[in-house]
């Protein structure tokens, strides 16, 4: 694939669009390690696709950082278990079968509050597909092992190891953590997190390699 080029992503992305019919919703995955760009990825294939899929993050399901002080795992925030895989898993259900006439809506997490936010996207019952991206989309354990089930795609992205550690630094860095701490924190919470979601790329449909400057961290 040429790496500035996300054509030959957005025409497989439209097909899967063009594929939902009888009340059955497509659901595209797009996972990958932190840092590695899935949330611009998917953000832009959405927009290309002009109104005919709209983007759930994974992130959303992030455990407030007042239930992660009470168990204990606030300093590894972004490990599997500071998220609601449960309820994440909820609602892929809920979204792959859109029976109701009501919209369905999902959390986002906010990085300048550092706290998932309820209600925060819209999924009307008409649209034919939903992009998620998330680190554990292929993850084979607990609760996150049913996520690859209800995919109808799943995209691995694998961006050169060195870029994504860079990106990563460098949004902590712009989301108030000093430099140094930035890298202590990649370095102890997000490469090993980064090793198991890596574990996953064999179950994905499509491992996606794009050049060094493509697509950033935000």
């Amino acid at each position: 694939m040429d790496p500035s080029d996300l054509t030959p992503l957005t025409d497989r992305a439209r097909r899967l669009a063009d594929a939902a019919h009888d009340g059955r919703r497509r659901v595209l995955g797009i996972a990958g390690a932190p840092g590695a760009g899935k949330s611009t990825l998917a953000a832009e294939i959405v927009e290309r696709l002009d109104g005919r899929a709209v983007l759930v993050p994974m992130d959303g399901f992030h455990l407030a950082g007042a239930e992660l002080d009470r168990l204990g795992r606030a300093d590894r925030k972004g490990a599997p278990d500071t998220f609601d895989a449960a309820g994440y898993v909820a609602l892929l259900r809920r979204l792959c079968h859109p029976g109701e006439t009501d919209p369905v809506y999902a959390p986002v997490f906010d990085r300048a509050l550092e706290e998932p936010v309820a209600g925060s996207v819209r999924v009307d019952p008409d649209l034919p597909l939903v992009v998620t991206e998330g680190n554990y989309l292929l993850l084979d354990d607990g609760s996150w092992a049913q996520v690859r089930g209800l995919l109808d795609e799943a995209w691995f992205l694998d961006p050169e190891p060195e870029t994504r550690v860079r990106r990563l630094v460098d949004r902590h860095v712009r989301f108030g953590k000093s430099r140094p701490h930035a890298e202590s924190w990649v370095a102890r919470s997000d490469e090993p997190n980064a090793r198991l979601v890596e574990s996953g790329m064999h179950r994905a449909d499509l491992v996606v390699r794009l050049g060094h400057h493509d697509l950033g961290a935000p």
